[in-house]
């Protein structure tokens, strides 16, 4: 499988917790499709104190992986949303 392109997109959204709306990372987002997984490489601000887990209710919104030899977040559906 190929890695994912160096050069980060240029449309940023910001993630939020789904349970409490508290702020958890600006992320540069390419495509128009849902968020299934975020690369750690193109996380611009991170409100998180640790990782996967919100930092004003705890509840653990990702799985930390490798996808395609990069580490990522794997999103858990429905604990996170996007604006």
């Amino acid at each position: 499988m190929a890695r994912p392109n160096k050069k980060a997109p240029s449309r940023s959204v910001e993630i939020y917790c789904a349970q409490c709306k508290t702020r958890l990372f600006k992320y540069r987002k390419g495509g128009k499709g849902a968020l299934v997984k975020c690369f750690k490489e193109r996380i611009v601000e991170d409100d998180t104190h640790t990782p996967c887990h919100c930092p004003y209710c705890e509840q653990c919104f990702a799985r930390d992986t490798l996808i395609r030899g990069v580490p990522a977040f794997k999103i858990i559906g429905g604990k996170v949303i996007m604006k």
